[in-house]
């Protein structure tokens, strides 16, 4: 099973990891919760690495 990670952007343009290790329904469902609290910061799924 592909894993995926949860990925967090800030007003600065840093990038850091949110949530790693989890499946993708889970990590999209998690990444909706972050954007949906209203913060200015960018929330996304990406698989990890093999």
């Amino acid at each position: 099973m592909d894993t995926c990670r949860v990925m967090r952007q800030d007003d600065n343009g840093n990038r850091y990891v949110v949530a790693k290790g989890l499946d993708r329904a889970e990590a999209e469902r998690l990444a909706a919760e972050f954007e949906a609290r209203g913060h200015k910061q960018l929330y996304w799924v990406e698989a990890e690495a093999a």
